[in-house]
């Protein structure tokens, strides 16, 4: 297996692999942040091909905005997002973030740009790898997303970690450390949400690949 000391290490192994498209700037297989935001909550123990028929569905329905989600009748919500399993607990959560973001924060616009990590914890529901995923890909904000896959992915290359923080933390040090040689290596001007973004897309790419290794 290819030896590497540090997540910029793991970054180029990963560049090489030819993993994601290049116009794919942050890999998340939906481009309106909204529905990211939704799709992070949806993807909870299931894959995304569900998540993506409970979308549809919201879009048919015009249910796809804080407003429409806030005040969703609850049955037809349930309906809707059935797909993507656990239908009654999802769609509960759903209505009251939905909320809780209307009264915080007024709009999606601002609550892209204001909410923290702090906040949307506190929210039922969302854990660590959900609260990054919305500020990484529907924010935009600097935050490094880890899941089983990084996980598995770490333990192949002999790197084992007592939690969530501590991956997180391994990353994000690697990457800080060499990021003007990330940059130099995309050549252009890349911001570090992108890297965080590109990096977590590479992993769970490789690793539908390479499920075994």
């Amino acid at each position: 297996m290819y030896s590497i000391e540090n997540s910029y290490d793991l970054l180029l192994f990963l560049k090489e692999q030819d993993l994601i498209e290049e116009h794919l700037e942050y890999w998340w297989p939906s481009n309106s942040e909204f529905e990211i935001l939704i799709g992070a909550i949806l993807t909870q123990n299931t894959k995304w091909v569900n998540v993506e028929k409970s979308l549809e569905n919201l879009r048919k329905l015009d249910m796809l905005s804080l407003e429409a989600l806030s005040t969703a009748d609850l049955p037809l919500l349930i309906e809707a997002i059935t797909p993507s399993g656990f239908k009654n607990q999802k769609s509960v959560r759903l209505i009251k973030l939905a909320q809780n973001i209307l009264e915080e924060f007024g709009d999606f616009e601002a609550f892209s740009k204001s909410v923290d990590r702090e906040w949307l914890l506190s929210q039922k529901g969302i854990g660590p790898e959900t609260a990054d995923a919305i500020l990484c890909y529907s924010c935009r904000q600097e935050y490094m997303v880890v899941d089983s896959y990084t996980n598995r992915l770490l333990k192949r290359f002999g790197y084992e970690f007592e939690s969530y923080d501590d991956v997180q933390t391994w990353i994000v040090y690697g990457i800080n450390e060499n990021y003007d040689k990330i940059a130099k290596l995309y050549g252009y001007e890349i911001s570090l949400n992108k890297i965080y973004a590109r990096l977590h897309g590479k992993i769970v790419e490789y690793m539908k690949r390479n499920p075994k290794g």
